[in-house]
């Protein structure tokens, strides 16, 4: 990754240092506290911080990092850009907060790629406008919970009602929660018109002998390590289809399930 990726990531301006996007970044490091980026910052890093000032540059620069991204559209106006410029440093501003731009920065380090901008492109019913794929591994508890993320985070960017947005993330974890304790691994398909929203994930698995008993609140086939990190307590499932306009299982056992879950504009 370079800073160039950084700045398309982001939807970033440059402040100072146009010449200077090619440069490589090893990591970011998102922080507001200037004393832990010098503890713990590495060397060739980005920072992203709210902090605008010439001694969160200053701070940069001593850590050896390559850059420095403001969040929600913050600019210094200390002599920051001439210090950046005599350092070597790259400035940047961005628009989003640091929510969103670390949930950027996840899925562009769990899927090797720069998110798709999404932005609405039609007001026809029938239009699409969105339509992008996502996988989820298997036992990956340690990345779990990144394909909902930024479903979630896609829906804000368009900019659906929260409780509607709500519902698709919840269901959306609990899926693909579902996905990493019993499949071996998914695809997910998400597609956005201006009324309607749909997810389908379907995984290679052992798949669900008995749908109806599935259904049913409390009921579980999580082994007591799934339990004791804090999931399987059979609501899963039940959450779905409370949270669901539509939905719709088809499971195969030793083969896999397809789940549809479709949402109201």
């Amino acid at each position: 990754m370079n800073i160039r990726d950084v700045k398309e990531t982001l939807d970033a301006t440059v402040i100072e240092g146009e010449d200077r996007l090619d440069t490589p970044v090893e990591d970011i490091y998102a922080s507001d506290l200037m004393s832990d980026v010098l503890a713990f910052g590495h060397p060739r890093s980005l920072l992203l911080t709210g902090l605008a000032t010439k001694q969160a540059v200053i701070s940069a620069h001593m850590a050896e990092f390559a850059a420095v991204a403001f969040i929600r559209g913050k600019r210094p106006k200390d002599g920051s850009a001439e210090f950046a410029r005599s350092s070597q440093l790259v400035l940047l501003s961005t628009q989003v907060d640091m929510y969103e731009a670390c949930v950027r920065f996840a899925a562009l380090r769990h899927w090797g790629r720069i998110p798709v901008p999404v932005e609405p492109v039609s007001t026809l019913a029938d239009d699409i406008l969105l339509h992008q794929e996502f996988t989820i591994a298997g036992n990956d508890f340690v990345s779990a919970g990144a394909v909902s993320t930024e479903v979630k985070s896609i829906l804000k960017t368009i900019g659906f009602d929260p409780q509607l947005i709500r519902r698709v993330a919840i269901s959306t974890f609990e899926a693909e929660m579902n996905v990493v304790m019993h499949a071996r691994r998914a695809k997910v398909l998400l597609s956005v018109t201006p009324h309607r929203i749909e997810v389908v994930i379907d995984d290679e698995g052992r798949g669900i002998p008995d749908v109806n008993l599935a259904m049913q609140a409390g009921y579980s086939t999580a082994t007591e390590e799934m339990r004791a990190m804090g999931f399987g307590s059979g609501m899963g499932l039940p959450n779905i289809r409370k949270n669901t306009d539509e939905l719709d299982i088809r499971s195969e056992v030793d083969h896999g399930t397809r789940l549809r879950m479709r949402f109201h504009a």
